[in-house]
């Protein structure tokens, strides 16, 4: 199935559901402790001591050369009555969660700081046309708009960023429990995981998996563009070569969204080369991808003048399948408008 096929037919119509699908390809780990805000401050792209409450904020941990070993979306937790130190949460891809543990571990050093991976499950959920039944199965008001964050009886909810109106969904956390109970409530298929992913990569959302660490400055794949980093919040590892390719302008390269008409696995693809029409030297390379229909969507970084000559680009090798445009839904800078 295809995006639409899932969504947008059936709100039209006015027959849609509540879908829910697991998501085990995401997993959450918590940074607990007393300096917990001031430590992951110090480590990632995001103002994390500006965190709100209601809020679930797009984050990236990089090298100390820029280049990310993870996007993540974090939130602080709520306090736990047996241990009130402050806690966030950080949702990322299960590929990096036991290298990401072990590396914030290394620079925790003195601080009241502990890196742990949590048995909470993650979900995504599209909504249907019936919202009260939705709110009632969730137990409250739904967030709303995109990067925010409601505590209810049945489980976190983060309101995921879509391509276009009449698309609401939410990543949904809890434990294993809750999410049994949701199940009962709200139609669950497995089917639509591959749909859910190309839903993040048309929402122009990069994860960076374990074959795509250490690829990329979180401008490259437009991070900065998505909410994902402060240019004011102050020292993290990397963070003068990210400023200085945003100050000085001097960015190369970005992140694009396209199809490819081919029946290979999408895993295969992530982290793969992008070659322009006639070079045998990569232009880019496949950011995420996903089955979409009979097409696999896709985000690739490439170089400004590639994405924008009159060559086509291929997947995979200079012989491999040809790689159609699909516009991102967010404005992107000039420089890359007019590549």
């Amino acid at each position: 199935m295809s995006i639409q096929e899932i969504v947008s037919p059936g709100i039209a119509s006015g027959t849609a559901s509540a879908r829910l699908v697991r998501l085990d390809h995401l997993t959450v780990i918590e940074i607990r402790g007393a300096d917990a805000i001031e430590f992951l401050h110090g480590q990632l792209t995001q103002d994390v001591k500006q965190l709100g409450d209601a809020d679930a904020k797009p984050a990236g941990y990089c090298t100390a050369k820029g280049r990310l070993l993870a996007s993540a979306i974090i939130w602080r937790g709520e306090p736990d009555p047996a241990d009130p130190a402050p806690r966030v949460l950080a949702m990322i891809d299960a590929s990096i969660a036991e290298t990401l543990q072990k590396r914030l571990s290394m620079f925790v050093l003195r601080a009241k700081v502990k890196v742990s991976r949590t048995a909470l499950q993650v979900a995504g959920i599209w909504s249907g046309t019936d919202s009260a039944a939705l709110q009632a199965a969730a137990g409250g008001l739904l967030p709303a708009a995109p990067w925010t964050r409601a505590e209810l009886p049945s489980g976190t909810w983060i309101a995921a960023p879509t391509a276009g109106a009449g698309q609401a969904r939410w990543w949904w956390v809890g434990p294993a429990d809750s999410l049994q109970r949701l199940c009962v409530s709200i139609e669950a298929d497995a089917g639509i995981e591959q749909a859910w992913r190309a839903a993040d990569i048309a929402a122009g959302l990069p994860w960076i998996v374990a074959v795509t660490q250490d690829m990329f400055v979180p401008q490259m794949v437009n991070f900065e563009l998505i909410g994902g980093v402060s240019f004011t919040k102050g020292c993290y590892p990397g963070q003068e070569v990210v400023a200085r390719s945003h100050y000085l302008g001097k960015l190369k390269r970005r992140m694009f969204g396209g199809r490819i008409a081919t029946a290979e696995d999408p895993l295969a693809l992530t982290g793969a080369d992008v070659f322009q029409d006639g070079d045998e030297q990569p232009c880019g390379r496949i950011v995420n991808a996903a089955r979409d229909g009979d097409a696999v969507a896709i985000l690739y970084e490439s170089t400004l003048t590639a994405a924008g000559g009159p060559a086509a680009l291929r997947a995979g090798s200079a012989a491999g399948p040809v790689i159609t445009g699909q516009a991102l839904p967010y404005s992107v800078p000039d420089d890359a408008k007019s590549a």
